[in-house]
Order: C-alpha cells, then structure tokens, then sequence
C-alpha cells in the first residue's frame, strides 16, 4: 500500500473521530433516562463534552496545519476527560448505575487513549516537517 492510499481526506475517515461519535451517542442515551430530568446542567455539561471531543478533532483536521490539528486534538483530549468526571458524578447521585459507568469510562478512555496517540504522531510529524525544512534550509546555504 502506498502512503498516498493511506492518506485520511477527511475527518469522517479518522478513527479517533468515529469512536468519540459512539461515545457521544452512548452519552445521549444514557442523558435520556428519567433520573437526568431532574438536572439538567449535568445533562447539558455532558452532552455539550462529549459532542466537543469529535467537533474539536473535526475542527483540528479540517484547518489543515499540523500545529492547530494538535491543538485541537489536546482540547479534545480534554472534553473526554470532562466526559469521564461527569460520569462520577452521574455515579455518585445515582443517575447511571455501576454496570453503565463502568462501560461508559471504559469507551471514553478508549477514546482518550486514541486521541492521544493520534496527537503524538501529529507532533512527530510536525517535527520531522520541520528538520526536513530546516536541512533543505542549510543545504541550500551551502555550496
């Protein structure tokens, strides 16, 4: 395969995209049960997280520089942290239950877990562009 065939064109194709989209469906639903009525700030704080983690990794790929791609991506990384403390406290009150909790940390450090690892390979890539200009840079001063 060629590296041009392994080029993602948009964030739709992004699996750190996708899995934050089921996330932010799982998170929906479980904000539908009866007992979130009762508050909606947390209902709101938790959707509004959890719809921030794709928008930001949308947003991020859809600028096109490497620098704000990374940028968004720690931002995203952070909204499913959010995600992952209000879900305490949904525990701690009783909206969700052990078994609901417990599978939604899990996708939401999932999540996280590829987030971040997609930012690590967008900072290398960053780097390596940058010692690639620097070297053309410097061989062009010489003789």
């Amino acid at each position: 395969m060629t590296e041009q065939a392994n080029k993602v064109e948009r964030f739709e194709d992004l699996i750190a995209w996708q899995k934050a989209r089921e996330l932010t469906k799982a998170i929906y639903k479980v904000t539908q049960q009866q007992a979130f009525s009762k508050d909606l700030g947390l209902l709101r704080q938790m959707r509004e997280a959890a719809v921030s983690v794709m928008a930001n990794i949308a947003e991020g790929f859809e600028r096109g520089g490497r620098g704000e791609f990374h940028q968004f991506l720690s931002m995203a990384k952070g909204s499913c942290a959010e995600v992952r403390s209000h879900l305490y406290v949904a525990l701690d009150v009783g909206y969700v239950d052990d078994s609901a909790f417990e599978r939604l940390q899990a996708q939401a450090k999932e999540v996280g877990r590829i987030v971040g690892g997609l930012r690590v390979a967008v900072q290398r890539q960053r780097l390596l562009g940058k010692r690639a200009r620097g070297s053309a840079q410097s061989s062009a001063l010489l003789p």
